[in-house]
């Protein structure tokens, strides 16, 4: 069973890579190895650019953590890791007295490709998407019984007659060998 998660990636403050700001920069987000799904590069290049995308991705219940990456692209046409940054679940789906498509305004400081702290922030809301109504259909319930032969007495008994079985306990017989 998977829930939707709407993720909208707002923006980034302090992004450098090698200390120089970045051009081109993507932000990546990944709930499992292989579901990833990217922003479009950030039309102003610099220290803080902006994308306010949305993104709604699968997220299945055993989850505990998405990764969001800011990425830029190198000169090789690559992309380089410029900072991550780990966002527990619980952080915008583990409140019960939270309303269903409360949005999260949350920020994370990133760290880059050995773990280590960097100065750049990320900025993104995060909500869970308001499930799809469930459709009731009503299934008929199957006759029990057996039809009556006689009509009035299957009018009486409502046209069907319900038997059930009984057992009756039979006394043992007990031979004795003497």
């Amino acid at each position: 069973m998977k829930r939707a998660l709407e993720i909208t990636l707002m923006s980034a403050e302090n992004i450098r890579l090698n200390k120089k700001p970045v051009k081109n920069a993507v932000v990546a987000v990944r709930v499992e190895p292989g579901n990833e799904c990217s922003t479009k590069p950030a039309l102003d290049s610099g220290t803080n650019p902006t994308w306010n995308e949305n993104v709604v991705v699968d997220l299945p219940l055993h989850t505990g953590f998405i990764t969001v990456e800011v990425k830029c692209k190198s000169s090789s046409g690559s992309y380089k890791l410029v900072g991550g940054a780990t966002v527990p679940v619980s952080d915008f789906a583990g409140d019960f007295g939270t309303p269903e498509g409360y949005v999260h305004f949350l920020s994370y400081r990133l760290r880059d490709s050995n773990g280590v702290r960097t100065d750049g922030i990320i900025n993104i809301s995060a909500k869970m998407a308001t499930p799809a109504p469930i459709r009731m259909y009503e299934v008929p319930q199957p006759e029990i019984g057996v039809p009556v032969s006689d009509q009035r007495k299957m009018m009486a008994a409502g046209g069907l007659v319900t038997g059930v079985p009984v057992w009756y306990a039979q006394q043992c017989r007990c031979l004795s060998q003497s």
